[in-house]
């Protein structure tokens, strides 16, 4: 079954899957620190009033959190990965709803680069390419800088090449 299942979700054929950059697993565990510490402080003052006994369960299930949240972070990193066809950019990713996107050069309307103060601290950027269908999620986290923007570049000019007219 694990064979069927990886061969819908290969790379088109005569291409490979570019993986994302290893700073995308950093830049969510920064994330999950900056959401969990405030949490376990937080919340573990308020529960102390009523127990310690409460603020330490809370203690624990927050470290449950972030042991999942460090694990995850590499895992979903690693299930990133984009390809370019003649015809078409492919996106896989997804650790639990595994999602195979294709989309036509010529339906691609806007390429945006974008970085946020901790991608640019480590030196990354998202892709993302807007469609006229808003359905799937069509951006690329973790690329470095200079990737994205030659990315963006290739994608703007195939965009352009096969324009179906919209």
């Amino acid at each position: 079954m694990t064979a069927r299942i990886d061969a819908a979700f290969a790379a088109p054929t005569g291409t490979s899957w570019t993986r994302v950059s290893a700073s995308l697993t950093w830049y969510r565990r920064a994330v999950l620190v900056a959401v969990l510490v405030p949490a376990l402080v937080l919340g573990g003052a308020a529960l102390w009033i009523v127990g310690w006994w409460w603020a330490l369960a809370w203690a624990v299930l927050v470290a449950v959190a972030a042991a999942a949240g460090w694990w995850a972070a590499r895992a979903v990193r690693d299930t990133w990965g984009y390809a370019e066809g003649e015809t078409d950019l492919y996106l896989t990713y997804g650790l639990v709803t595994r999602q195979l996107v294709v989309i036509p050069y010529g339906r691609m309307q806007v390429v945006d680069v974008t970085s946020d103060l901790l991608e640019q601290a480590l030196g990354m950027a998202t892709v993302q390419v807007r469609t006229a269908a808003t359905t799937a999620d069509t951006r690329i986290p973790g690329l470095r800088l200079d990737d994205a923007v030659q990315l963006r570049d290739r994608l703007a000019a195939r965009s352009e090449t096969f324009s179906t007219g919209l």
